[in-house]
């Protein structure tokens, strides 16, 4: 047997060092998206339990808006933890990111439905989403530096997209976790429990994760780049007047939120949150088969993180995440348009053939959101509109006559819609569900589908739209931290790359689902609420084209 040199000897340690810490680092972070995105795909049901005082699209609203407060609160996390981390340290400021996280999922499971506490449950699941978000915000950027600071300068796009991947695994592990609860616990106790009570099983699950996931961080040890500069005393005493107060480093926390950050949360987050949105609303597609596409689409992502970080080593961070932000752009119409044609058919030949028109006073018509529950929607025009959307079914607005009731039109029949305002709550209840029928029933005529037909839905189509998706959005995503890491200051990294991130995937992205879906709404068009990530796709493909300069090779020494 051939002798071990030692430097042969070294570079295997270094090696499995690496490991350790990219293992460590990624199913940490795992296991905080696995905790954020369990919220994120029980939209349904969260709406359902908790806001069930509201009517059903502003109760469903409500809990995207839920899901997006996480998101909101990233920033503050971002500022917290990075500051933490560049006083301080990497290590400690994503320890305690994962014991809030963790603290926070498991204490949904744990909460009151709105039928048992009433306004007290919607607060308590505001607060524990205060709470994830903040944890969020601090625990990306720890990892991805973490990483990177250990990584070779040839290789930090490979390993830091083991961070990237980590995302990927969360949502996996969430969405297999609803499944099979989904499953087991309606072979059990019948297809209602879930929606009563097995839905807080996957939250509770959390508990488990999270012991796994401290025990291998308190393995690590601190970051080399930030263990030299505190051994030298170089390490930022102000790291928020360093980041933020002075122009070159403010003019890179720009560059990066405009040029990459936008994208990403927009991009990602309908990819993987939107879509599945889109699917359950608009195209009525049984839940399980939305569980399997995602699962198919999140498990072929895993492996084009790692492909797509390893080359930009080779070919840049700007190039590879370009072609993943201009992809995406490309897609968003068409392929949310393949979508109704492959998982839906029946509703697009409905909407070719009979169009839906609503003809309505615009003064009669109202915004449908009402996260307190006290506005009564029951105009002629909003009971129209509210039972279309409830439906799925895309309709254009003309203006009526002022102060005449509304009107649907679908093809030849006209429908009329009545005022249900000024009524007692029995009488307005009786209004809303006669003309709710009989808009039903005009749609059944008309062959809109009440919800998609498994016998006619192309799965393999559908899975190649979600591929396409999943392509632009990796593409993007896997170079990120490496080019994050790159582009800031050792002194101030922590705290300067983390709030472009947060803002970026925490208020573009995070409000992708509630934004696009009251767009919609608002306007009738299923399609509408594409135009909200297209915008801010197309801000970053031109920001990142012509400011975003090149990181791939730079020292992280400085």
């Amino acid at each position: 047997m051939a002798e071990i040199t030692a430097d042969q000897a070294g570079a295997q340690k270094k090696e499995t060092s690496l490991t350790t810490v990219v293992a460590a680092s990624a199913a940490g972070t795992a296991f905080e998206w696995y905790d954020f995105f369990v919220f994120g795909s029980l939209i349904q049901v969260i709406s359902r339990t908790f806001f069930s005082g509201l009517p059903e699209t502003a109760g469903y609203i409500a809990a995207l808006a839920m899901f997006g407060a996480g998101f909101l609160f990233r920033p503050l996390g971002a500022l917290i933890f990075g500051r933490i981390g560049d006083r301080a340290g990497r290590k400690g400021a994503f320890m305690a990111t994962v014991l809030m996280m963790g603290g926070a999922t498991f204490a949904i499971g744990l909460l009151p439905s709105y039928a048992q506490a009433g306004l007290i449950a919607p607060a308590l699941l505001v607060l524990m989403r205060i709470v994830q978000g903040i944890a969020l915000g601090g625990e990306y950027g720890g990892a991805a530096i973490y990483v990177a600071e250990h990584a070779p300068p040839g290789a930090r796009g490979r390993a830091t997209s083991w961070v990237q991947t980590s995302a990927a695994i969360g949502l996996f592990g969430a969405l297999m976790v609803i499944l099979v609860t989904r499953v087991v616990v309606g072979e059990l106790a019948g297809p209602e429990a879930f929606d009563a009570w097995g839905w807080r099983i996957p939250f509770l699950v959390s508990a488990l994760l999270l012991a796994v996931s401290v025990w291998m961080r308190l393995k690590l040890s601190e970051s080399p780049a930030f263990a030299k500069m505190k051994e030298e005393g170089s390490h930022s005493k102000a790291p928020f007047k360093e980041a933020f107060g002075t122009w070159p480093n403010l003019k890179l926390v720009l560059i990066a939120l405009a040029a990459i950050m936008f994208a990403q949360g927009a991009v990602w987050y309908t990819a993987f949150f939107y879509v599945q949105t889109f699917m359950e609303r608009f195209l009525k597609a049984p839940p399980a088969t939305i569980n399997i596409l995602m699962l198919s689409a999140t498990a072929a992502s895993a492996p084009l993180y790692v492909f797509f970080g390893w080359l930009s080593d080779k070919l840049g961070r700007k190039a590879v995440m370009l072609f993943g932000m201009t992809l995406m752009l490309a897609a968003y119409f068409p392929g949310f348009h393949l979508l109704s044609q492959t998982l839906n058919p029946a509703l697009a030949e409905a909407e070719a053939r009979t169009p839906v028109v609503v003809v309505a006073d615009p003064a009669d018509c109202s915004l449908q959101f009402d996260p307190v529950g006290r506005a009564q929607f029951v105009t002629s025009c909003d009971i129209a509109k509210s039972t279309l959307a409830n439906a799925g079914v895309s309709y254009t607005t003309q203006p009526g006559v002022p102060g005449a009731p509304a009107q649907v039109r679908i093809g030849g029949a006209i429908i009329n819609s009545v005022d249900a305002s000024g009524h007692p709550p029995e009488v307005t209840k009786a209004l809303k569900a006669s003309v709710e029928r009989q808009i039903k029933q005009g749609l059944a005529v008309a062959r809109y589908p009440e919800k998609a037909d498994p016998a006619r839905m192309n799965l393999i189509g559908a899975f190649g739209v979600l591929l396409v998706f999943v392509v632009a959005a990796t593409a993007l995503y896997g170079p990120i931290a490496a080019c994050l890491v790159e582009l800031f200051p050792t002194r101030i990294r922590y705290t300067a790359l983390s709030l472009p991130y947060h803002v970026g995937t925490g208020w573009v992205g995070g409000f992708v689902p509630f934004t696009a879906f009251a767009i919609v709404t608002a306007v009738g068009d299923i399609y509408s609420g594409l135009w909200y990530p297209f915008a801010f796709t197309l801000i970053s493909v031109l920001t990142c084209l012509f400011l975003l300069p090149e990181t791939k090779g730079r020292s992280l020494d400085s």
